[in-house]
């Protein structure tokens, strides 16, 4: 190992991989020899590589081009897409679908093809690219949706079929930088669950309170948002979490009293407030380093998808979460559609369940419980948070999985883009 060897972790810092980390500064200087990284955002180890080196894409950050008429926008694979909505908003442009954090690059977002609080409308994020460039052994090429099975294989294929240096994307037009939220508390699951169905809202959410039991099984807030024309308060300075946090700060009795707290904070008639977009989309990113908060042990994001038929197997899942007790502050709902653009990709018609738990022996037990009713469910679980998960799981969730693999063996037949996620889960064997 060289003796430039770092040791890094991805987000839920539970997973760490000890290797030499090449920073890229030009698209003259990728080379399809490791996998690329970018601020990595994934929560297991999509983006690490235990004894090998990774490229580390982020200071490939450059807009190349941006048609303000078409709202078409070219941008370097490294740069994030909180910057993106900087520079597109004040034209009128969005990217069309963006994740819970703005610090995923472009190409995180195109080798997890992420999925947004718009998903039921707008699909997934690499539906919304027209063009991108990949750097293979051979050298760099252009790929379009035309491109048919490796196109399919990129969009979602966890960085293995070459390394993604820039990407064209469509991004969607606004009237406004703001945005209109709307919150109304749910009382139990099946409350929920309707005001999801119901909702016709461009953008949708659900808090869920993964704590409570019995007939508040299932409470929490759905949030409603539409963009619009306003002046909403200054952003705040975003504030960062120092230290790991005890291991005592995310126990049961605070979790429990924090949830409760925090379902209050909506009034039962609900209420509608202008917020910055940064606000809606990206709540998280106002406390920098919150991974910190689980302690130095990290944590585990368990987040699965199930078929709409399936979501009384999913109140299920969180009967079993509540009653364990290990269930953090933060926990999401949502209701997905259809769209997904490839092989590997998470999206599927129904609905997905998101919820962090600090990484402890029983809640690595709980993972595995969850896992099994998903797969029994008909469902999947997102390789951008996984860190627990088999091959032999995966492979069944994903049907086109043999697709993917014929694809990216084609692609990198040296395997020399192989990552601690996809040796773990034994993708390409």
């Amino acid at each position: 190992m060289s003796d430039d060897a770092i040791t890094y972790a991805g987000w839920g810092r539970a997973l760490r991989a000890k290797g030499e980390l090449r920073r890229a500064h030009d698209p003259a200087s990728v080379e399809a020899h490791a996998p690329a990284i970018g601020n990595r955002r994934s929560y297991g180890d999509a983006a690490l590589n235990s004894g090998g080196a990774a490229v580390e894409m982020t200071a490939l950050d450059r807009v190349l081009a941006f048609d303000r008429d078409a709202g078409l926008l070219t941008v370097e694979a490294g740069l994030s897409l909180g910057e993106i909505i900087k520079i597109t908003a004040p034209h009128g442009w969005l990217p069309a679908v963006v994740p819970g954090t703005g610090f995923a690059t472009v190409g995180g977002a195109i080798a997890m093809d992420i999925h947004g609080k718009n998903h039921h409308h707008a699909g997934s994020f690499c539906q919304h690219v027209t063009a991108l460039t990949l750097m293979q052994g051979g050298g760099p090429r252009r790929l379009t949706p035309a491109d048919g099975a490796l196109w399919r294989a990129t969009c979602g294929g966890l960085g293995q079929t070459g390394i993604i240096t820039q990407a064209t994307l469509s991004l969607m037009p606004v009237r406004g930088a703001m945005m209109l939220v709307t919150e109304q508390r749910a009382r139990d699951w099946d409350e929920h669950i309707a005001l999801l169905d119901g909702s016709d809202a461009s953008f949708t959410v659900g808090w869920i309170d993964a704590t409570a039991t019995g007939a508040a099984l299932g409470r929490g807030i759905v949030e409603e948002g539409e963009i619009c024309r306003g002046i909403a308060p200054r952003l705040k300075a975003a504030k960062t979490v120092p230290c790991d946090a005890p291991h005592w700060a995310l126990g049961k009795p605070v979790v429990k009293a924090f949830n409760a707290a925090y379902y209050r904070r909506v009034p039962k008639e609900g209420r509608s407030q202008v917020r910055a977009l940064q606000d809606f989309f990206f709540p998280l990113d106002r406390v920098l380093a919150w991974n910190r908060l689980y302690g130095k042990r990290g944590f585990h994001q368990f987040q699965c998808v199930v078929p709409l038929g399936a979501r009384d197997a999913l109140r299920d899942m969180l009967g079993t979460i509540a009653a364990s007790g290990l269930a953090s502050p933060l926990a999401v709902l949502k209701r997905m559609g259809p769209g997904r653009a490839g092989c590997l990709s998470f999206p599927m018609e129904g609905y997905t369940l998101a919820v962090d738990f600090p990484n402890r022996a029983a809640a690595r037990s709980l993972i595995a419980r969850l896992e099994a009713a998903t797969t029994a469910a008909g469902g999947r679980i997102y390789l951008a948070k996984d860190a627990l998960s088999s091959g032999a799981a995966i492979k069944s969730m994903y049907p086109e999985f043999p697709d993917w693999a014929k694809a990216a063996q084609a692609a990198d037949p040296e395997g020399a883009l192989q990552t601690d996620l996809v040796r773990r889960l034994e993708l390409r064997t």
